[in-house]
């Protein structure tokens, strides 16, 4: 009886917690009607609905607003360079990226298409990584599909520009890009031939 009785406390006590930092993070959350006015500035280069139609700029559709913030304060700060966005980010206040992070949040990425010839070298890396070499399965941080891990702030790839995601991989293999946490990116990228970048990318344009 005591065992039941701790179980249901210590239960209760979990899901009050959980439901206090829920309320937190609604409160804290950003407007995406808001959001949806402050990026029209965006959308010469993310498109109008965040999927954007130059594969040198990201698609923002559907990705963590939790990873955006994160992006455009590192932006902002000098933390990532960009001569484009830092210069964009420069005048956004906290809340701009919030509401900005949550309109584009709530859109839904087009998907993308994987050149076929790549696919099985993508696949066997992103699944498995290359042990012989030190590269580290994508799927660890990313997810099976691609989609993430939002707590961790781990982002989106599914449907992402395959150029994109080369020029990011390839800027974390010459510590061009050094805003990830634990140096997970570099650690992984430096690792990579080119030909496994190039299919990784690949694969993940696929991924829906």
């Amino acid at each position: 009886m005591k065992n039941v009785l701790f179980t249901s406390l210590v239960g209760f006590a979990l899901f009050t917690a959980g439901s206090s930092v829920f309320a937190n993070e609604s409160a804290a959350a950003g407007d995406p009607a808001a959001g949806k006015t402050k990026s029209q500035v965006c959308a010469g280069c993310h498109g109008g609905d965040g999927n954007s139609a130059n594969p040198d700029w990201p698609k923002l559709a559907g990705q963590h607003p939790k990873y955006l913030v994160k992006q455009l304060m590192a932006f902002k700060s000098g933390d990532r360079k960009d001569p484009t966005m830092s210069a964009q980010a420069a005048n956004l206040s906290e809340q701009d990226m919030k509401d900005l992070a949550a309109y584009f949040s709530s859109q839904k990425v087009k998907a993308g298409s994987a050149d076929e010839a790549s696919v099985a070298l993508g696949e066997a890396v992103y699944r498995g990584g290359n042990s012989a070499t030190g590269v580290a399965a994508c799927i660890g941080c990313h997810g099976p599909r691609g989609t993430g891990n939002p707590a961790a702030k781990f982002p989106s790839l599914s449907g992402q520009h395959a150029k994109y995601t080369e020029k990011q991989l390839k800027a974390f293999q010459v510590s061009g890009r050094a805003n990830d946490a634990g140096k997970m990116m570099r650690n992984t990228a430096v690792h990579m031939t080119e030909a496994e970048i190039k299919a990784v990318a690949q694969y993940i344009s696929g991924l829906h």
